[in-house]
């Protein structure tokens, strides 16, 4: 059994609303955790305003598990502020993230099918 096969991103799921943010804000390019929470305040429309405890929080968890991890390239000093963190998503953290997704589709497929409303497609 080869190790693609044997990792199983189901023990990841279901992710949190806000960490399948993150992961997908992270799936495009490295980002500190601020603008993890900007990105996931507009993409919520401003429903999802996440404290700094909530956002580090999930974070911490996030890097303990392997979905992510700390960058350790910076930006240019002139543009950035050295105390921030910059994180980017594993390649286990992009397999959970699409597993997330996959998950998500088959959910609002079977409710469009149950309620007989149109496909989004």
């Amino acid at each position: 059994m080869t190790d693609e096969k044997a990792f199983d991103a189901g023990r990841f799921l279901p992710l949190a609303p806000a960490v399948f943010l993150m992961l997908l804000e992270l799936a495009a390019g490295e980002r500190h955790g601020y603008a993890l929470k900007r990105e996931i305040l507009r993409r919520s429309g401003g429903k999802l305003n996440l404290g700094s405890g909530a956002l580090y929080g999930a974070i911490r968890k996030m890097v303990e598990s392997g979905l992510i991890e700390e960058s350790d390239e910076r930006p240019d000093p002139h543009l950035d502020d050295e105390r921030r963190r910059y994180y980017r998503i594993t390649e286990t953290g992009r397999k959970v993230v699409e597993a997330e997704a996959r998950r998500l589709r088959e959910l609002v497929e079977m409710a469009e099918a149950r309620l007989g409303l149109p496909g989004m497609a």
